[in-house]
């Protein structure tokens, strides 16, 4: 800190005043650097979580519990009679504990006679009923080899031998029935199982296959399934709100020992689906060519490029996000406390709107009707503090508020038109639940060796995620669209696409030889 230096006509009163400046933008400084180091530590030792935690004064600490307790009188005791209302069970439950299951759940009975039964008296006594207990029991996954018996004949006055044609598998001179290319497929995107730990279950189970031959089948299946995930991009993109976000994986070689980093870009469309499309860049460049014919609403978080496309194309109508605002008052919590807290507060009270209307059920015109009455007001209230805050003189762009406050002011226009129109999310939330299917197989299968393995991640994950978005099981749908599409009209290929596939097939979808 550099201390001012005393000119002809600068009074000591100057001096001071010159000098307090200087003090509080140290200040200030010295509690940005503490932000700043305090974000590192939480990056690598703190909770990602960005839940308010409310102080509980009646709640000890752990020190406090481990501490040696006075030892306690005794005190005199009473018996008390009463009686209770028996606690109320879901009407699918079958035992006390909660144990609750379909019929679908395979079931077998273990008999235990009763010891009386057994003896020499036995004839004295007779089962009049049975009581059941239950226990949930668990076998290793196991797989099934199926052998077909195809019948050599012979025609006697000719001598001549036939025999019944080979089954047809899925893909010519392969082994592999649909049943297993769709469990394989189903463990390793949406159960999060890399092929190496399929490949030693198979060995545990006594069957031997190369590691090579599962990474060749899940690639001609993902052949053959990327004009459907195609086509769930199509129906996306049809949407009157389309939500819009990207997240990060690693796919290809960028030089030895290193991995290229690549993005996963996320549609979701307000049918309840998405899809998924890999890329080597972030740049919107990527995008442009999918929304630069879009007409709607896009919501996305505060990505620059979102804003450059919406100001390139006129006829999409920008919304963004209230939780990526809220992130950034969350990340001021410590230099800031009560600003933070006003700004929090103020936010917590928008989203308890957005709840009510939820458990209301609240759609359309009743919804947006709710929304202006309730919820402006609340907006309003947190917008005007947000112009009382930019006018402090004792902020600095280095304070973690002043970042926050510069995040909506650029925002206002785009977090407001929730209020205006019922289709919009007030948030991104609904897609960050959908996409974390990527961030869970970067955990597991960790990268992608090439970008064609990263566009098939993309093909399954819009399927996959689709399916459980609509209520399907995934594993059924591979089974029936794997078999379906060889035949399928490519006209068609709409209503294969998984919530059109749900009407139009689901209540009767093709099986496999095993379940036949």
């Amino acid at each position: 800190m550099k201390l001012p230096v005393s000119t002809p006509g600068t009074t000591d009163q100057d001096l001071l005043q010159q000098i307090l400046v200087l003090l509080s933008e140290r200040d200030q400084e010295i509690a940005s650097l503490k932000h700043q180091l305090a974000w590192f530590k939480h990056q690598l030792f703190g909770e990602k979580s960005e839940k308010r935690l409310i102080e509980n004064p009646d709640q000890l600490a752990l020190g406090e519990i481990l501490q040696d307790k006075p030892e306690e009188q005794e005190t005199p005791t009473e018996t008390i009679t009463y009686e209770r209302r028996k606690k109320n069970r879901p009407e699918d439950c079958v035992t006390d504990q909660g144990l609750r299951f379909t019929e679908d759940v395979p079931v077998e009975l273990i008999p235990m006679p009763a010891a009386e039964m057994k003896g020499e008296d036995a004839d004295q006594y007779e089962i009049i009923d049975y009581k059941y207990t239950y226990r949930l029991a668990q076998r290793p996954a196991s797989y099934v080899i199926l052998k077909y018996q195809r019948e050599v004949v012979r025609h006697k006055p000719s001598q001549t031998l036939t025999t019944v044609a080979a089954p047809s598998g899925l893909f010519d001179r392969s082994f592999a029935d649909v049943s297993f290319i769709a469990g394989l497929l189903v463990e390793k995107y949406r159960f999060h199982a890399p092929l190496y730990r399929q490949h030693q279950k198979l060995e545990s189970s006594g069957i031997t296959i190369s590691r090579g031959t599962l990474t060749h089948l899940e690639q001609r299946a993902g052949h053959l399934l990327k004009p459907i995930a195609d086509e769930v991009l199509n129906s996306c993109l049809e949407s009157r709100v389309l939500t819009l976000d990207e997240t990060p994986g690693k796919a290809g070689r960028k030089s030895k020992g290193k991995m290229q980093r690549g993005y996963f870009w996320c549609f979701y469309g307000d049918q309840n689906e998405i899809a998924f499309t890999f890329s080597t860049t972030r740049s919107g460049r990527v995008v442009e060519p999918y929304l630069k014919e879009y007409k709607g609403v896009l919501l996305t978080d505060g990505y620059s490029e979102y804003d450059r496309l919406c100001m390139k194309y006129p006829k999409i109508i920008h919304a963004q996000c209230w939780t990526h605002s809220r992130r950034y008052f969350v990340k001021s919590q410590e230099v800031e406390p009560e600003a933070a807290k006003e700004a929090l507060d103020c936010i917590g009270a928008i989203y308890q709107v957005e709840d009510e209307i939820r458990k209301a059920e609240l759609q359309g015109e009743a919804k947006r009707e709710y929304r202006q009455q309730n919820g402006k007001p609340l907006v309003d209230q947190f917008f005007n503090w947000h112009e009382e805050q930019l006018r402090r003189l004792n902020l600095v762009k280095s304070n973690p508020l002043s970042k926050a406050l510069g995040y909506v002011n650029k925002r206002e226009k785009e977090l407001r038109l929730y209020l205006d129109n019922p289709d919009v999310a007030i948030d991104t939330n609904h897609l960050k639940r959908s996409l974390r299917c990527i961030p869970m197989g970067r955990k597991n299968w960790l990268f992608c060796w090439t970008e064609e393995g990263a566009d098939n991640v993309a093909v399954f994950q819009t399927l996959i995620v689709s399916c459980l978005l609509a209520g399907i099981d995934p594993y059924k749908y591979f089974v029936d669209v794997l078999q379906r599409i060889s035949y399928h009209p490519a006209r068609d290929i709409r209503e294969l696409i998984p919530r059109i596939w749900k009407e139009k097939f689901g209540a009767n979808p093709l099986k496999s030889d095993l379940d036949k």
